[in-house]
Parts: C-alpha cells; structure tokens; sequence
C-alpha cells in the first residue's frame, strides 16, 4: 500500500483490516450511509490496491457492505469456512445481538474491529456482556495503538487460529495527529504469510452454521520470534514487572469462556503410528503470542506494548484501574497533579489484553508498593451488584500474596478534561475514607447528546408503500412500528422491531375492544341529552367489527355525540379515532429475513391474531449474490404459506402497482395474519426511480422477487389458493406448490404458464444449451466432405447476421462443413480445436460488441489459457468512422473487431486476411470494405476459383414481403395460435405494422434472460387510430380497462394524439384488438406503410371551428384506409372462433388506392388551426393549414408536403425536411388532394432504398414545382395561391380555458404521455374517476397531454374536486418541463440507442435549478429527445434537443423554431450528462442575459452565433459546429 495517512481510529482499522483478509465485513447504518470504516475501505478498493492476503485474482479483498440490522456476523461463516481470512468492522451496536455467532466463531482467525458507541459516553459493557464467548479481546486508547493493535489483532488471529475483538472509544483519540500506515514490510512481518498461505489452503467443509463442527486451534509448531530483551511492562522497570505472584498463576485465572478452538488442525500423518493430539490454545499460548508479536513490532516500529500497561511513579501507593475510555484525560490529570492532591504521586494501570484475563501478569504489573487500588469501570448497563472487571481484579489480587489491601470499585460516567481532576479527586478520597463507598459514580451519567451513529433510518423511496397504505385506508391505517411514533423511554431500535410493534398492536386490538364494550354501556344507560346518539351507537355496535359499514356509520355517530354536549358523549369523543376498524400494520424491512429479526414474524403467524405485517426488501437484483452469499435470508413469504393460517402476497410497485393494491386490500380483509412482502431495490439515496424500475423488472422477470397471492379462504369459495400475477417463479416457490399440489392446478387453468413455471433456473442452463446446439449440428455436418469453417457473428441490428449466414451460405457451396452461430451460443472453451474460425461482428455503444457478442468477449479477453496455435481465423467489423466524431473518440470506430483481431492474435491464432473493416461512410456502406474482404477469405480457404457455383436469390425486401402477404394476411393468424414462443416471425413482424401493432422485447432484461436460457421477454406495443385524437369519456375508461387487463397498466398518449399500449404479450393481442374494436376504435394502418394517424390541432378555446376542421381529418382518415379485409379476418372474429369475412368469402382484395405493394413507405399528415402549430405542421408529409373565412367558418387549408423527421446519424444521404407550400384547398376537395399526393409518392417513391423512401426525398428529387404539376395532373385540379396566416407557438396553453359556447376545458400536464399510478401520484387512477362522471370528451395533445374538454359549468365543481383530489391540476412546472416530450424508447422500443422517456424529466430536474436562479423558471423553451433519430418526437424542430447516440450518450441540437418552422443543427456530438449540464447550465445563463424582448431561445442562439441557421433539410448538415471543430 502508497504511504497514506490516517486521521481517525476507524481509518487506520479499516487500513490495516484491508492489508490484513481476504473479506472485510463492513457493517454500515445503510447502504446508502458509509460507517466511518467503510469510505476508506470503498477507496482502497475502488482504487484497486492490494492486500497482502487476498488470494482473488488482483489481490483486492472483498468489500461486503452490511447493514448494522441485518445479522451481519451472520455473513461471516461462509468465507472463513472456505478458507478466507475475514475481519469485521463495526460499532457496538452488533455485538450483544449476534452473541450466538461469536460462540460459534470464536473458533476461527476471524477479527471484529469494535468502535464503542454511543459517540462521546461510549458503554464499555457492549465488551463485558460477551466477554466469556471464548474471543480474545485486546483494547486501544489513541490513534496510535488502534492502528497498533489492530495489526495486533490480525497477527494474534492468524498465530492462534481463535477469533480476536479489537475494541476502541474512537473520541478518546479526537485531538490525535494524523499518523501514516505502517510499511507492507512491516505488516507483511507481523502476519507470518506462511500461517496465512496455511490457513487459506485447508478450508473447512461439510457443516453449518447452526452446529457446532468440532474444530479446535491447537498450538501451532512454528516457532516463536525470540527477542533477545524480556518482554517488559510498559513503564515498569524489568526487576519489578517480572514479579510474579507465589499464588496466583496463569493456569488458575479467568479463562476466556469454552476452550479455545479453530485454526487449521494438522494435516493427518501418513505414518501408520497414532500421533498424540495437539495441545489446545491455553490463556498461556495467548500470551506467549501476544507478547511475541508485541516484541516484534517493538523491535520493527519502536514502540512498546502490554497485558497491562502501567503509568505513573514505579513507587506508588495507590493507584487506578481503569477500564473505559479518557485513558490519556486521565493520565494527564494524574502527571499534572499539585503536591496537596489526593491522587498526586498515584499510579494508573490500563488492560491492554482484556481476555482471557491473565491474573498474574496483572500483579506483575501493579508495583509492590501499591496498597490501595481504585477500579474504574466504564459500565453503564451492568447487571449485577457488581462491575466485571472489579470481579476479575477481585479474584486475582485479593487470592495472592501481593501488597494490595484494599480494593474499591466506581463506576465512571462521562469526564471531560475539564471535569478529569474533580473525578480523580472524588475516586482519592473515597479510596482513602476509612469505609470506602463500592459503585460510587463518577462523572455524569449522561455525555453531551450526539446523534446515534446506527440509528432507523427510513429510505426516501420506501415511503412509496406507506403512501399506498395511506391512501387505501386513509385515517384507518394504524402503523404500530412506524418510526414517527412516540415511544415514552422506548428507543428508536426496539420499537421499531417486530416483537414489539406486535405487542403494541396486541395492546390496540385490546384498547378498541373495551371501547366497543364502553360504547355499548352508554347506549343502553340512557346518560345523553338527546336521543340522537343512542340511535347512532346502535347502528354503529350492529356494524363495529365491519371494517366498511363501521366507517361508514362512524360518522354519523360522531357527529351526534358532538351536537350532544352530555359527559358521557364527551367521553366517548376522546376515543372517536376506534369508532372507524382500524387496519393494523408492523412495518420492517428485510433484516425481518434473518434470524435475528425472524423470531418476531414467527410470533405474529404463530398468534393467529388479524394483524398484517409489510416487509420491505430492498436488496437490488444485480447484488443479490454479494449481498446474502451463504447468509441463509429466509424466504419469509414460504414460510408463512407453510403454518397455513396466513395471508401472504409478494409484491413490487415498480412492476405492478395494481397488484399491490390489490395485495394490501386482501391483506386488511383476511381474518388472520397477513404476510405482505414488498419488493423496493434500494442503493442510496441518489437512486433515480428508473435505476429501481431497473433493477424489479429483472428481479420479477426471471423469477428471483415472483408476483403472487395466497389466500387460504379462497379454498372455502373453491377457488385456487396461489394466484401468480408474474410470469415466473423461484425453485423453492415451485418445490412448496408441488408438495402443496397447487402447481398442477395452476398450470391446468393457466396453461399459458405451463412451461415457464415447472422450469428451474440454474447457472448451467445456458451452458448446456450452447453443447447441445453445437453438438447436434456437429452431427449434421458429419457425412459432408471439406473443411470445417466455424463462423459467428455479433448483431444488433441484424446486418452481421445477415452477412455471417449469407457466408455461410457460400462456404457450403464451396464444399466447406460450415457452422452459423451467434458468438454468445458458442462454448467459448471449444475454440483451441477450431481449424478455421470466421468472426464478423458490429458495432455497438462506445465501441463496444453487440449484446449477443459480449459473453464470448468476455470469457475470451478474460481468459488465461487458452492455446490457439492451431486455430486459422478471419474478423470483419462493421462500424462507422464519423459515428463518433471527435478525434478523442476515434478509437470506437470498428473497435471489437480490432480487439479480436489483436486477442486472438495473441492467442497464438494465424490469420487467414487482415482485419477487415466495414464504414458505413462508404459509397455502399459497409459492403465495400466487405467485398474487398470476403474473397481474400476463400483465397486464403483455397476455394476461390469453384465452377458452377448456384445463384443466389436476391435478399428479401419489404416491398417482397408485402407483395406475397396477400393483402397483409401473411401467416400472422397461423402464428398467433403457436404458444411454443412469445415471437413472431420476422415478415409477419413486418406485416403486423400495418395492423398497428409493433413486436418488442423488454430491453431492461435482455442479459439476464440470455443468462437464464429464455428467449427475450417478447411483447407487443398497440397504437390506436384516433383521428384528431379525440376520444369519447367511455373509451377512456374503455382503453383504461384495455390497459389494466391486456398490457402493461399504463397507456401512452403518443405525439401523434393517439394511444399506445405496451406490454401486450401474444396471446392477449387478439383480445386487446378486439377489445378496440368494441370500444368503436381501430388500429387499422396505424403503423405501417401507409397513411397513418391525421393529426389535428385540439384548439379548446374555439370549439365550434375545431369540430369543423376535426370532421376533414376525420374524413381524410376513412377516406385513405386501406381496403383490404385482412384485419377483420384475423382480429375479429365470432365467438365461436368463425372469422367475420366482412367482405363476403372472397379469396383476395384489391386496393383502389395502394395496390399490393402499398406505399414506398409510412406517410404522415397533420391540421395546424393557427395560431396554434401545436402539430408540428411542417414536419409530416402532408401538412395542411387551416384558413378561416370571413364568417368564422373553415373554408380550406394551406397544403405542405414533404416534411419528415427521420434520418440516420452520420449518413449525409438522409436528413429531417420542412414541408413546402403547394398551395391552397378548399374544406370539400382536401381529402381529394391528399390523396393524390400520396399516389405520387405511391408511384415515384424510392422502393429500393428504405432510407430514401420519404416522400420528403421525392419531392427533393423532383423539384417541387414538378412533384406540384404531377399531382394537378392525376388530380385534374390546380391550388390556389396559399392564404396568409401566422403561427404564435406550438406548445400546449395550460388550465382552464372558456370557449365560445361557454362550456370549459381543462388541459393538464402529461409527462412525456406516460399515463400510469405511481405511490406519489396516481394520475391514471384519478383520470378513471373523471371519466366514469365526465359528460364532454378527452382530446389528446400532438405534445402528448391531455385535455378535458366540453366541461359544463354545473359539472365544474364535481371535476375540479377531482383534479385536486389527484393532484391532476398540478401546474407548477418549469417551462421548459411544460414544453419538453420525449419518444419511448428504453425498454420496449428496438429501436432506442439511448433512453428517452425515462431520462428526460431526471435531465430536466438538473437544469431547473439554474433556470431559477437566472429568472428562465417560467420562460417556455421547447427542449424534446429521443431515444434514436428516427424524430418520433419530432426533435430537429425543438428550440434544443438530444437525440440518442449511444446508451448515456446523445448528440446535442440547437437553432430550432419556437413555432415548429424551422430545423435545428448539430451542436455536440456523442455527449454524456455531465457534458450536457456543462454546455447547458452557461448558454442558459448567457441567454438570459444577452436576450432581447421576446426573443426565442432558438432564436437566440443563431443571432449570439453560437450555431448557423437551418433554412431547409438539404443544409442540416452544413455548418455544423462539431464539424468545424474537428477541423481545426
């Protein structure tokens, strides 16, 4: 370890402790709260230096973070066990619970660095209530001898094979100087690597944790360092510290509890003689090594230590024991006493090696001179007349023939320096009285308060649960253990404990009980002025034990006892809160899961009483393993369901908030004990509630936190007890359904789940699956001739598949045996008997290997033995040299396939050609670099030159794939039915767009489900068609319902004012279609090739000349539907499973308008109402701008076409385009014009190249007063000149609005559309409610909020009581939150290269504190993102936006028009937050300062020169900033 220094004795332990074991136990107040052990520890070992012990691969120990109520000793027997030096570093606090555990290791070099708590007045008898445990127990004062005896405690554990307590007061050393770690040399020394490298190689097995395995330390034969000086005691001249006592010896002292045991016993002898048994470890070998060990750093270091250590005149009469902290407070009164004092000339002597208590070398300390011998104990909970140590000095000097005659014990309580000598003074004089006082106190009871260093600490997100509490039973909840409570004497850690909560609610039940009997004796005594209470109690008794009729006649009842002024009424007020049931809670965490906390949840079940009990788990999935590594949590829901009597539920709010409603409900109304388990994944406090989304989608998917309910009365209804409300389960979940022969019945009724819930999930199951794959297809290949050629690819996007397969293809026709795979399916430990080995591999993130490359990178790079010297191997790379376009990054392009090249290389492999490289910059793409490539390969192969090589057909396109679906039917209906998969193929996937539904996986899990050998977690998103995006309160609730039942509970309401529902797995998206349907909406060309959603501005302040202009997107929208029937034939059927052939029986349809093949490409059209461009008018295909006439009525539109938004990063060829004028239609022909306009896309877009196939290129290619005479021409028409008009914003105007009939509309503040619940708001629950009373309709916002429109002036107060009741009328947003949006992206969208949806508002939050302070909190800023550059939030026209680059990383774009009419340009490229906040924060600050009088912030930008104007998409790449830069 580099020279560091240490300012505190935690610091220097926790130095030591980390040269010294292979695993530290670092026990912390939380995980998210450093002890002050645990920040050096993290340090060292985030910076990766070694220890001297570790036997890990970088010699770094393990770092095992505990919390202080989680039985962390519980964490030690499982490395030591297995032969890993372990030490732990905690406070106090944990010694007296984990007594059972000490017993049991005391037998092992395990060694607990103890800091004595609390802060200030530390109490010594944390130390002497489990002194006979059979450790060694050595004590520190100063800064100095905790890094000193820490060292201590390590050696002596590795020299004595028994587990060594290091205990220290750490405020004693609080004015110490910093010292520096001592040398490796010197440490190396002290430890003796030999019995270390000893120790680790003979681990112990085949025991548990709860039996005692018989292991024994025995005297090791190693000899002891010899010092040429005797060891004396400090202070103490040789001649007097080497007196020994006639009687007392250390053969007759105290011992240390059971006999010493642990360390590793000899290995057995292979002689056939029978070898006698070493001796066991005695207090005489503890000493010996000790004072061994002690000599030796005196002799290295310099300074001297002892049993007991001695201060003041050799010549003393009397003197002080002191056993505590303020050694030195004391020592300095004592060295600075006047001549008249009472304790002048005195002695003080310290135990320095506490246990095993060594009475001799006791008297060997003391001088003969001493007569008289004040013991002071720092004891403050002693539990006997008298103190330990005064019991052990007693015994040890009162029993020998030594000088001492009287002896006395005090009891010490805090001293200062200030307070030391008056302490001393009062211990003098009584010491000296003729009839001295035993256990006087000295010093004040009580120290100065501090906070507790381990105190209850309640996470900011575990309130989530507490909050659903609340809000299900209101003023019923009654929380018996909550932390707030008032426990008069009671602290903080035993209230909160299980045993007591129940107690209390034991109590309660008791308490609510006589007040049932007092309320039933006031209405039959006849004592109340009025009669109206008697009435009420009587309605009120009949209902008491019904938790609902009680609430309800709860009030009634009160009322009267309120309006009757009599002293019984007043009585019975004083206890109104047991009027109403009340719903009993103990609140723990998952410290409940393990022993020492268990004990309580086992009385609760055990008791049978109606009380629920919610834990919280808050171990993350991804530490799992480093968390309870062998530390036996017990599932707790198990054993709950195994007594039989109890309620139990699994939950988790981030993954199903419903369920947890639900869990809570059945909890409160089950008559008996409710176990609900609550799943919270918790890091820290900085955690994001996208890292806990994370981390309960994976612990749900793959079974480890299950979803479920049991429910033991369901069986009286007969009904199935478990209810699985997740896909998977864990092993032992499914061994308890078994034996309780549930499981059976569970996959009977759900067969769906058939499969996944018998399936076990163990860490070889991908590995067996890899052997099995390639040894079938070994066999295969086994009567073909040639050589073999192992190829295998690494692919996101499908490209390096492509190519790897066609490879594939071509070898084999080249006479070669040749294997296709992806590199994560192959067994990487097969490669050294590969002859020649192909890799072609993407591109991904930063430079690094596509998903389903990484675990063969992983095990290769990683890899130490591997011998490729046989091995003939090609890579080729496909990447994108301006991807990451700044010259630091330059490294990224192509950089997996360079690594390969140079591991393998390394490897001792031979190359059959140089690495080739595939840059998309090139005029093909990545195929120019491919086919310079591929025939060095079959050069290299030897079978370049094969005559009568087949033709190979030309790869199958979209327009192929349309044109042979007849008529979008493909095989989706044959697919649909097939359960063995939640996929569908890759056509049909194409297929089903135009049915308005996307196939998509849950991106969040698609490593651990490759981990699990499961396919990714398939789903479906759904897109409504809504035109104009309004919808009816009835399909509100209707598409609630959808939601709940068929997807994934939330909705999204999308930039194209429509819904979207996502997590809709195969076999409910029949009924999700149907359920649509039946809700008088479709999804019809929702996506797709063809016309999708017309938009239309919702305009809620002019209500009469919006349902004018909403009725012509309506009318453009049926007017270009598709008129194939395939929709209705596969969705829509009869009950009786017969398809509803809307068309008759024909076996085929035609398309008047779109013909087989349909449209090159999707085509978008919007309906801007000026002054509004709240639809992005200039960004679609079609955009059509509403001109009013002089009568206030529609009288045509504005006709733009080809704009469009997406494009591919780095690719020049495509780029996002405003629309451009045509000219002007009217109202009664628009529908005809847009019609043709998509006919001459239809015939003259690009079908060969899909990044071409915008209508925006076509009208680029033609000119667009050519595309204009094309479409006058098919259309026999020609537009007028355009109509003025003027656009003000094209952001949403927030609240309430009045219109010109006088009804209201309301619009509210939709987070990036997301419609869900969460614990703090819950929003979707709130909106049912509205719509279940709402008489008027919902519009949907193009900015993905949400209007409550047509609101009556008799309906407002039911509705405003609504939105404040949810919070729904919440406005108070920054307004750059109010005008932000942002795409899905992460986890469904397979698109996102970045997270969108979910990161936006946590960007937003970061930047809304220098809005503030620069006065831009209200200014509107129109800031969106996206997760790829596909636009889908429309990004290149926001005043600033960012779209995703790489996973954390996006592409900066500024200079867009506040009012959607012009594009915005590069900025930045490829940067991350902190980037991000750095840039943004200054410009932020700068426009604020230098704007002019209602300047736009993308205005601003231009005119400060900070980015070039964007006058139409063909210059969005010229100027660009970044460009510039790296030119420079």
């Amino acid at each position: 370890m580099a020279s560091i220094q240490v300012k505190t004795p935690q610091e220097a332990v926790a130095a030591v402790a980390y040269l010294s074991s292979d695993v530290v136990v670092s026990v912390q107040p939380s995980l998210a709260t450093d002890s002050e052990f645990s920040a050096l520890l993290k340090q060292l070992a985030g910076t990766k230096t070694p220890s001297l012990v570790a036997k890990s691969a970088d010699a770094v120990p393990e770092i095992q973070s505990i919390r202080h109520n989680n039985d962390p000793l519980l964490s030690v027997f499982a490395p030591i066990r297995s032969g890993r030096l372990v030490s732990v570093t905690t406070t106090s606090s944990v010694l007296l619970p984990s007594v059972a555990h000490l017993y049991k290791l005391a037998s092992y070099p395990v060694v607990v660095h103890v800091a004595l708590g609390p802060k200030g007045s530390p109490d010594f008898s944390a130390i002497t209530a489990v002194r006979n445990s059979g450790w060694t127990f050595l004590q520190s004062s100063s800064l100095q001898e905790a890094h000193d005896i820490a060292l201590t405690a390590h050696a002596l554990a590795i020299r004595s094979g028994k587990g060594v307590v290091h205990f220290f007061d750490p405020s004693s050393s609080a004015g110490d100087r910093p010292i520096e770690v001592a040398s490796d040399d010197v440490v190396r020394s002290l430890l003796n690597l030999d019995n270390v490298r000893r120790f680790q190689s003979a681990p112990t097995a085949g025991a548990t944790i709860y039996a005692d395995d018989g292991r024994v330390a025995v005297v090791s034969e190693q000899p002891e360092p010899v010092s040429a000086v005797p060891a004396a005691v400090s202070g103490v001249p040789p001649s007097e510290s080497d007196v020994a006592s006639p009687v007392i010896t250390s053969q007759s002292s105290v011992k240390s509890g059971p006999e010493s045991t642990s360390s590793s016993p000899p290995l057995p002898s292979t002689a056939t003689t029978i070898e006698p048994a070493a001796p066991v470890v005695s207090s005489e070998d503890i000493y010996k090594y000790v004072t061994s060990i002690w000599t030796q750093l005196g002799d290295l270091v310099g300074r001297k230590y002892s049993p007991f250590e001695w201060t003041g005149n050799a010549k003393a009469e009397s003197a002080v024991l002191l056993f505590g902290s303020d050694v030195t407070v004391f020592a300095d009164a004592i060295a600075q006493a006047q001549a008249g004092d009472p304790f002048a000339n005195a002695g003080l002597i310290v135990p320095r090696l506490y246990r095993p208590w060594l009475g001799a070398k006791l008297l060997a300390a003391i001088p003969q001179s001493v007569k008289k011998l004040a013991v002071l104990e720092h004891v403050s909970r002693k539990t006997t007349k008298w103190g330990p140590v005064l019991v052990d000095v007693l015994t040890s000097v009162k029993s020998a023939a030594g000088g001492v005659e009287t002896i006395v014990g005090h009891q010490l309580g805090y001293v200062s320096k200030q307070t030391a000598q008056q302490a001393l003074r009062t211990v003098f004089q009584n010491l000296n009285s003729e009839k001295p006082v035993q256990n006087l106190e000295v010093g004040e009871r009580a120290a100065p308060k501090k906070a507790a260093e381990y105190g209850l600490e309640k996470p900011k997100l575990e309130t989530a649960y507490t909050k659903i509490l609340d809000q299900l039973f209101g003023s019923r909840a009654f929380i018996a253990n909550s932390l707030s409570s008032e426990n008069a004497g009671i602290s903080d850690t035993i209230s909160a404990t299980p045993e007591f909560g129940f107690g209390s609610l034991l109590a309660r039940k008791e308490r609510r009980r006589k007040f049932v009997d007092e309320v039933k004796e006031a209405a039959s005594s006849g004592q109340f002025q009025t009669d109206g209470p008697r009435e009420a109690l009587a309605r009120w008794i009949a209902n008491a034990d019904d938790a609902k009729k009680s609430e309800e006649v709860a009030e009634d009842a009160v009322s009267k006892l309120t309006l009757d002024d009599s002293e019984q009424s007043k009585a019975l007020l004083q206890n109104k809160g047991f009027f109403r049931k009340q719903s009993l809670w103990l609140v723990g965490s998952d410290a409940w899961s393990y022993d020492l906390g268990n004990s309580g949840v086992h009385h609760v079940l055990a008791s049978g009483e109606n009380v629920n009990v919610l834990i919280i788990d808050s171990t993350p999935y991804s530490e799992r393993a480093a968390a309870d590594a062998n530390r036996r949590k017990k599932d707790i829901g198990l054993y709950a369901m195994n007594f039989g009597n109890a309620y139990v539920a699994s939950t988790a709010v981030y993954s199903s908030y419903t369920q947890v409603l639900q869990a809570l409900d059945e909890a409160d109304k089950f008559d008996g004990p409710s176990i609900v388990l609550a799943y919270l994944p918790y890091f820290g406090e900085h955690d994001s509630p996208l890292t806990v989304l994370q981390e309960t989608k994976k612990a749900v998917d793959v079974g480890y936190w299950p979803l479920y309910r049991w429910n033991p009365e369901n069986e009286k209804k007969g009904e199935p007890n478990f209810s699985l409300d997740s896909e998977r389960i864990k092993k032992e979940l499914k061994e308890f359904l078994d034996r309780d022969n549930r499981l059976t019945q569970l996959m009977r009724s759900q067969p769906q789940f058939g499969g996944v819930l018998s399936e076990d999930f163990g860490t070889e199951i991908r590995a067996q699956q890899k052997r099995k794959a390639k040894d079938a297809y070994n066999q295969l290949l086994e009567g073909l001739f040639g050589a073999p050629l192992t190829i295998l690819f690494g692919s996101d996007n499908g490209n390096a598949q492509s190519l790897a397969k066609r490879l594939g293809t071509r070898g084999r026709a080249r006479g070669l045996k040749t294997t296709v795979m992806a590199m994560e399916d192959y067994p990487v430990e097969d490669l050294p008997s590969e002859e020649n080995l192909v890799i072609i591999t993407s591109t991904a993130g930063q430079g690094e290997f596509p998903q389903n490359g990484k675990p063969f990178w992983d095990a290769v790079k990683d890899s130490t033995e591997l011998d490729l010297a046989s091995v003939r191997y090609a890579i080729f790379g496909l990447g994108d040299s301006h991807y990451w376009p700044r010259k630091e990054d330059k490294v990224y392009y192509n950089k997996p396939a360079k690594d390969l090249d140079r591991v393998l290389a390394n490897f001792g492999a031979t190359r059959l050609t140089p690495v080739g490289l595939g840059d998309d910059q090139d005029p093909d793409g990545f195929q120019t670099g491919y086919s310079e490539w591929e025939p060095k390969l079959w050069e290299a192969l030897g079978v370049a030159n094969i005559e009568g090589l087949p033709e190979e057909p030309p790869p199958v396109t979209n327009e192929d794939i349309k044109l042979a679906s007849n008529y979008l039917r493909g095989t989706i209906a044959e697919e649909l039915k097939d359960t063995s998969t939640g996929a569908i193929s890759a056509a049909n996937q194409q297929l089903t767009k135009f049915h308005g539904t996307y196939m998509q996986d849950d991106r969040d899990l698609r490593d651990q489900r490759k981990a699990q050998g499961l396919e990714p977690a398939y789903s479906f998103m759904i897109r409504c068609r809504l035109p104009g995006g309004v919808s009816t309160a009835k399909q509100w609730v209707q598409m609630d319902d959808i939601a709940n039942t068929l997807g994934n509970q939330t909705m999204k309401l999308t930039t194209r004012q429509t819904f979207q529902f996502h997590g809709v797995v195969k076999g409910k998206l029949k009924p999700a279609m149907q359920a649509i349907n039946r809700a008088l909406m479709t999804t019809i060309a929702a996506c797709g090739d063809v016309n999708r959603n017309v938009m239309c501005s919702p305009l809620p302040s002019q209500s009469k000349y919006h349902r004018e202009v909403w009725a012509c997107s309506k009318r453009i929208s049926d007017h270009l539907l598709p008129a194939t029937t395939a929709y209705h034939e596969i969705w829509l059927t009869d009950d009786d499973d017969k398809k509803t052939q809307v068309a008759g029986d024909a076996v085929q349809d035609f398309e008047p308008l779109y013909g087989p093949t349909y449209l090159p490409r999707k085509f978008k059209i919007s309906i801007a109402i000026p002054p509004y461009n709240d639809v992005d008018v200039y960004a679609h295909d079609i955009g059509l701008i509403a001109i009013k006439g002089e009568d206030g009525h529609l009288e045509g539109f504005n006709l733009l076409v080809g704009g469009g938004m997406g494009a591919t990063h780095n690719n020049k060829k495509t780029y996002p385009q405003i629309g451009r004028v045509l000219g002007f239609v009217t109202a009664d022909d628009v529908h005809i014009a847009c019609e043709k306009v998509m006919l001459v896309q239809r015939d003259y877009g690009d079908r060969k190249n899909r990044k071409h196939a915008r209508l925006k290129y076509t009208v680029d290619d033609l000119g667009v007063d050519v595309f204009k005479g094309k479409v006058e021409e098919i259309w026999g028409k020609t537009f007028a000149p355009a109509r003025p008009f003027k656009f003000d914003s094209n952001i949403d105007t927030f609240g309430w609005t009045r219109d010109e009939l006088g009804m209201n509309h309301f619009t509210m503040f939709i987070e990036n559309g997301r419609i869900e619940d969460t614990a703090e708001f819950r929003m979707k629950t709130g909106l049912r409610e509205i719509a279940l009373v709402h008489k008027g309709e919902f519009r949907l916002t193009p900015n993905q909020h949400l209007i409550l429109s047509n609101v009556a002036d008799e309906d407002l107060p039911q509705i405003k009581a609504l939105l404040a009741e949810y919070k729904l009328d919440n406005l108070h947003h920054s307004g750059l939150r109010l005008s932000s949006s942002a795409c899905v992206a992460f986890p469904t969208c397979g698109l996102a290269m970045a997270e969108s949806e979910r990161y936006l508002p946590v960007l937003i939050s970061k930047l809304e504190a220098c809005l503030e302070e620069n006065g831009l909190a209200r200014e509107s800023i129109v800031m969106r993102m996206t997760g790829c550059p596909n636009g889908c939030a429309r990004p290149w026209l926001a005043e600033v936006a960012f779209v995703g680059k790489a996973y954390g990383a996006y592409n900066m774009y500024l200079g867009g028009g506040y009012h959607g009419q012009r594009l915005n340009k590069l900025y930045r490229s490829s940067i991350k937050e902190d980037e991000i906040l750095a840039i943004m924060r200054p410009m932020l600050k700068r426009y604020a300062l230098e704007r002019e009088e209602g300047e736009h912030f993308g205005d601003w930008t231009i005119r400060a020169g900070i980015i070039k104007e964007t006058r139409e998409g063909r210059d969005f790449h010229d100027g660009v900033a970044e460009e510039e830069e790296d030119e420079e």
